[in-house]
């Protein structure tokens, strides 16, 4: 009889669902992951955890704070937190290193010890951008900027955990759940004739939308750990981006005042406090080998996030 009972409360409880751990989901990409997989994937249960639950400015903390959580082997972790405020990195190193590579170092030696994979959202200004063509995984990181050095460090720390784990490079993020410079350019042509961007300054946009399909693919187990470069294909100066979102617009009746956008140089910006990398654009062929088909273009992405999310 005893036995009997056992047996029915273990069938009638189904197994808990694997959870999937957004860190940082307070910030743009963050927001965009918890809202599109909790859509997409009814088998994981997709837990968004902003810095009120996960303090990535006490180590310590952080660290108790997961481990309050029981990871369990096959859950993933997606660590969008960090400080990439490039000035600020500057002025407060150490607390750049702290968020950007003492945190997420100790969070991926848990992780690891949990049988749990470990996704570090990194950046392109990991290079110098001295090289001539878009940069590859291979191609060796050298860092301008104490915000470039402290992710850097984060990325050497996570992949020493695991070589399971996954560093994703990413730059120039837009999407609908924080402005980014698209929004702030058509906003500005909405309400003035002028407006300006940097023209000698070229990296590849990623929009978040296509970010979170591109990175639902390291939650497969057989998806091999590493690096990886997830951006849209193709490359432009911050102008060109520019002038493109509002040709965009423009196409489809938004009442722009201009759709020219003045060059500016990055010398001349004299509010920026740390030295920016100048040509960073991200080769993407390494992932979309995986993928099994090329990454739709920055121009693309651009246009379906001003159709849906500035027209609509």
């Amino acid at each position: 009889m005893h036995h009997f009972s056992n047996h029915k409360s273990r069938t009638s409880v189904a197994a808990p669902r694997p959870r999937i751990f957004i860190l940082g989901a307070g910030g743009r990409l963050g927001m965009a992951l918890v809202r599109e997989w909790r859509n997409t994937f009814s088998d994981y249960e997709i837990v968004g955890l902003g810095r009120q639950e996960i303090d990535f400015e006490n180590p310590e903390n952080a660290l108790q704070a997961m481990k309050a959580f029981e990871l369990k082997e096959g859950e993933v972790i997606v660590n969008c937190g960090a400080i990439t405020d490039v000035d600020r990195c500057e002025r407060e190193p150490s607390l750049a290193t702290t968020v950007n590579a003492v945190t997420p170092t100790l969070l991926a030696y848990l992780a690891s010890e949990s049988g749990v994979r470990f996704i570090q959202l990194s950046t392109d200004y990991v290079f110098d951008g001295t090289l001539e063509r878009p940069y590859r995984e291979t191609d060796r990181p050298e860092p301008v900027n104490h915000y470039g050095v402290s992710k850097y460090a984060g990325e050497k720390g996570v992949l020493a955990a695991s070589e399971y784990h996954v560093v994703v490079r990413v730059s120039w993020v837009f999407g609908p759940d924080r402005p980014s410079f698209i929004d702030q350019i058509i906003r500005r042509a909405l309400n003035s004739t002028e407006a300006a961007a940097i023209a000698d300054k070229i990296s590849s946009p990623t929009y978040t939308y296509d970010l979170a399909c591109w990175l639902s693919l390291f939650l497969k187990e057989e998806s091999p750990g590493g690096i990886y470069h997830l951006c849209n294909s193709d490359h432009c100066s911050w102008r060109d981006y520019g002038a493109y979102a509002l040709q965009s617009a423009a196409a489809l009746g938004i009442p722009l005042l201009t759709t020219v956008v003045a060059p500016l140089k990055l010398v001349e910006m004299k509010n920026f406090l740390a030295k920016r990398p100048v040509q960073t654009a991200l080769d993407t062929t390494k992932f979309s080998v995986l993928l099994g088909e090329p990454l739709r273009s920055w121009k693309e992405a651009v246009d379906e996030y001003v159709r849906c999310f500035i027209a609509g």
